[in-house]
């Protein structure tokens, strides 16, 4: 990898910023000062330091966020976006893995790992989320059926389906969890509108197992776990298909 790229990366720079580094001979390689912009450096090998730090690539990024309301699950629009919140990493290309509406809450998983997202997204991959749903009215026991033999409802543009079997775990009337294999546009909230009842407040808690850590306050984020990025790249291996 040139050298600029690697410091611009590690240092969450731009490229020229990057430059101006390397020639103000403020980059080491092994020690030794190196001011060429084109240098080529083995990212897994080489020891690259900024004075007295050592600039450590990491080739893939893997964040959990507790999404807040008010932000769209985008990488790039004119409204306030999720990557808004999102002070490092900005070189990084990140993208979301099945996104949430502007009003709904909770787990994200934002990575540059498009192999993952998509292992995760596809339709065939049969991955449950799990949200957490609060509603201006009642759940009855007979609901639960209903989610599990699918409801007939709208995508919100004028086509109707059949939602694939879905679990419907009521806490209390109004409090329940809901877990879909798909994710179409507001899918929880026709679903909840079917059987009579309108979403006032929706969560997203888990990713198959992936789960939201509870200490994330809405708007805040952490790298996952390598045991969390082992579990999710195992959990989809067993769904190639």
């Amino acid at each position: 990898m040139r050298l600029d790229k690697f410091v611009s990366v590690c240092l969450s720079i731009s490229r020229d910023d990057a430059r101006k580094v390397i020639k103000n001979k403020e980059i080491y390689v092994n020690d030794k000062i190196i001011n060429k912009i084109s240098f080529i450096v083995n990212e897994s090998k080489d020891i690259i330091k900024k004075d007295d730090e050592v600039l450590v690539y990491e080739e893939f990024i893997y964040l959990m966020m507790n999404k807040p309301s008010g932000y769209l699950s985008a990488t790039v629009d004119k409204n306030k976006t999720v990557l808004d919140l999102i002070d490092e990493y900005k070189k990084y290309n990140l993208a979301i893995a099945g996104r949430l509406d502007i009003d709904t809450v909770g787990l994200l998983l934002i990575t540059n790992d498009g192999e993952l997202i998509h292992n995760l997204t596809k339709p065939k991959a049969n991955i449950y989320k799990k949200y957490y749903v609060e509603v201006d009215g009642k759940f009855k026991v007979g609901d639960i059926q209903l989610f599990l033999d699918g409801l007939n409802i709208s995508d919100g543009k004028g086509n109707s389906f059949l939602t694939l079997p879905a679990r419907l775990e009521i806490i209390d009337g109004r409090r329940a969890y809901i877990s879909i294999k798909e994710g179409k546009f507001h899918q929880i909230k026709y679903m909840c509108k079917k059987i009579d009842l309108n979403v006032t407040y929706l969560k997203r808690l888990e990713i198959g197992p992936l789960v939201l850590d509870d200490n994330l306050k809405e708007g805040e984020y952490r790298k996952l776990e390598n045991s969390e990025i082992d579990l999710l790249k195992s959990f989809t291996k067993t769904r190639q298909w």
